[in-house]
């Protein structure tokens, strides 16, 4: 079986580099890259649909052309009191918080956020259901869960950082005998 991740097209907040807001929109370029993206996806097989809840998701949903399933456990991670900042703004703002989260990486809750391994551990509880169903689907998502995602092949959520994923880019997790690996990484099409 396939897990297909689909992180959304570029969105506004991603021009502007702060911490993305829930109801931040695509941009056009984000919007020519799922166009892109979805001439790839038509020669995919897969059963299901699942998207993350926010809006710049629904969004490439949409472009996609795809009907599917909305998923809370794959939005992207709750960055609490930094969203809508650069980290820049941050560090200047909450300098103390910045560095906790810079020092205690994978389990710093942020102000009215999540910590990685709270995110972790909704992102692998769904994916381990995903993985009962043994059927392929398309995940559409956001950086931080595919990084997760990623990690959770590699059994070790150390390895978040070691991955990325582009705006509008395809990864593909493969689930064989039990066993799973990474089949496609971070593919864009533009």
């Amino acid at each position: 079986m396939d897990i297909i991740l689909i992180r959304h097209g570029e969105s506004e907040d991603n021009i502007s580099k702060i911490f993305s807001r829930d109801a931040t929109k695509l941009s056009s370029e984000g919007i020519k890259q799922i166009k892109a993206t979805r001439k790839i996806l038509e020669g995919l097989d897969y059963k299901q649909v699942y998207y993350s809840p926010l809006t710049r998701t629904k969004d490439t949903l949409y472009y996609l052309g795809l009907q599917g399933i909305e998923e809370p456990r794959i939005r992207e991670v709750n960055f609490g009191i930094f969203t809508g900042k650069t980290f820049a703004e941050c560090s200047a703002e909450f300098p103390k918080e910045v560095q906790m989260w810079i020092d205690h990486t994978n389990s710093y809750e942020i102000p009215k956020g999540e910590s990685l391994e709270t995110v972790c551990k909704r992102v692998v509880e769904f994916l381990e259901e995903v993985v009962k169903q043994n059927e392929n689907v398309v995940l559409i998502t956001h950086e931080g869960i595919i990084r997760i995602a990623c990690a959770w092949v590699m059994d070790d959520i150390n390895y978040f950082f070691k991955f990325k994923a582009e705006n509008g880019s395809i990864s593909v997790i493969s689930i064989e005998d039990g066993y799973k690996y990474i089949s496609k990484l971070n593919q864009t099409y533009i």
